[in-house]
């Protein structure tokens, strides 16, 4: 099966300059983990994924010694807790106020549209990737192509 007949031809796609907190909101809201990034004058520029927002957030996580704790410990852990959370606040301000062109994957692997579904596997595995850009011979993104689509294509035979 070729990829023109497995892939998703209604794309949603973000462009550079749109905030990470709107983008997160629309993931969520289409059930989709990724998506392409074009530029203003619709080029594809990116992809930005939910693991790309993900990597914005640090792990906070209070350090005491949860086997014997030291008086201290116990005394300081409301003190950190809060300290915790006022970082992690503060990354999620920092990461709502970030663009996606500063996040995405700029390093783009991409599949015509001509090509067989078992390519298109084969190019997910290699370069542990979920979403392939569909592009035609100009280079115009003309489709996209997800491990469901390629799961649902070899289950319709």
């Amino acid at each position: 099966m070729k990829i023109q007949d497995a892939m998703e031809k209604e794309v949603i796609k973000f462009q550079v300059d749109d905030r990470i907190v709107d983008v997160a909101g629309s993931l969520r809201e289409n059930k989709i983990s990724g998506a392409p990034v074009v530029s203003k004058e619709g080029k594809l520029v990116g992809i930005i994924s939910e693991g790309d927002i993900m990597r914005l957030l640090e792990v906070h996580s209070p350090r005491i010694n949860l086997i014997l704790p030291a008086p201290l410990d116990l005394i300081e852990l409301p003190v950190r807790m809060k300290y915790e959370l006022d970082e992690i606040a503060e990354d999620m301000n920092k990461a709502a106020s970030l663009l996606i062109g500063e996040i995405m994957t700029k390093k783009l692997v991409t599949i015509s549209p001509d090509k067989d579904i078992a390519d298109a596997a084969q190019l997910m595995d290699t370069h542990d990737i979920k979403r392939l850009p569909v592009v035609d011979d100009n280079g115009e993104m003309v489709g996209i192509v997800t491990r469901g689509d390629i799961i649902g294509a070899m289950v319709r035979g």
